[in-house]
């Protein structure tokens, strides 16, 4: 037997699951120990009876407590509320390898024929969060050949990724580290490592909407194709939006500025997007957008063509999610 204050649910050998709404019951009477769960938070375990609209528990440890029925707002089994427990217990101090969930993206296009083309996306995303803490792993890749006017080519190289952590300190406050990677050939970038960290506020937190400011600082080395390995301190404030847009369709927007301190007037900029709507539990359509954005692009001499600071990748294909 269980309820949640709105229906209340008999499993019974001969007549299976009967559901029955809350305000329809009149008394409970059990002989074997019922869980209720008061809306002050008070907990009474014991058999029930009822009396004159009163609901009376015998527990082992308060002896007799007698509760209206409106105080209600939960009623378990013995063997319900001892799984209850142990699923709080799970939250409350989790392995490092539960709580895990996330999505995979996949995207491909092509042309065969009088073209020879071919271009590929992949996105992954993974978190794991607590009451006191959250993990977060994500990347982003495309990849793109073209062989329409003779050998192929490569029309596109570069991922994105990284991980962050953040602690919370209050409701509202939060400190977060992070640690980005980021390859790109058309910007003779062979890695880009940065690590930072600093604090967070979450300006509004309620179920449909998550608005975070954030700041900090982190240390930005380079590794280009052409030898040079250049490292600058760079300070970072930014902002994320988590919005429920409908039932089935979300949007997430993050954007973070770097200034440079080590090169006055120089900066990046990041900027990802995306919307996703869901077509089951483990299957949606999704779209992103993912922007970098960088002041001082590294050139290669001339005649090759000057390299531009803006490389931006947008996708749109199937999304798996998976966890709970």
């Amino acid at each position: 037997m269980t309820s949640d204050a709105k229906t209340l649910t008999i499993k019974s050998e001969l007549a299976g699951t009967i559901n029955v709404p809350w305000d329809a019951i009149d008394a409970i009477s059990s002989t074997e120990p019922l869980a209720l769960q008061l809306k002050d938070g008070q907990m009474l375990l014991g058999p029930v009876t009822t009396a004159d609209g009163k609901f009376t528990v015998q527990t082992a440890t308060a002896g007799t407590v007698t509760t209206s029925k409106d105080a209600v707002q939960v009623v378990r089994s013995k063997e319900g509320q001892a799984a209850y427990e142990a699923d709080l217990d799970h939250l409350r101090n989790p392995r490092l390898r539960d709580l895990w969930t996330g999505f995979l993206d996949a995207g491909i296009a092509g042309t065969s024929g009088n073209s020879e083309t071919t271009t590929f996306n992949l996105g992954m995303n993974a978190a794991r969060t607590t009451s006191r803490d959250k993990i977060a792993v994500y990347m982003t890749s495309i990849y793109g050949s073209n062989s329409t006017n003779g050998p192929k080519v490569v029309s596109a190289e570069a991922t994105r990724g990284g991980i962050a952590y953040s602690l919370n300190i209050t409701p509202k406050a939060y400190g977060f580290g992070t640690v980005d990677l980021e390859y790109d050939k058309f910007q003779m970038l062979d890695l880009r490592f940065v690590g930072g960290g600093g604090l967070g506020y979450h300006a509004v937190k309620t179920e449909r909407a998550m608005f975070d400011v954030f700041a900090g600082g982190d240390i930005n080395k380079t590794f280009y194709s052409n030898g040079q390995h250049p490292t600058s301190a760079e300070i970072l404030f930014g902002e994320e939006l988590n919005y429920k847009a409908t039932k089935s369709t979300t949007f997430h927007e993050r954007a973070v500025l770097y200034p440079n301190l080590s090169n006055g007037g120089e900066f990046r900029f990041n900027f990802d997007a995306g919307a996703v709507t869901s077509i089951n539990k483990w299957l949606a359509w999704q779209a992103t957008f993912s922007d970098r954005y960088l002041t001082n692009p590294v050139q290669t001499l001339p005649p090759a063509p000057r390299i531009k600071g803006n490389d931006l990748i947008y996708s749109t294909g199937i999304r798996v999610t998976f966890g709970k």
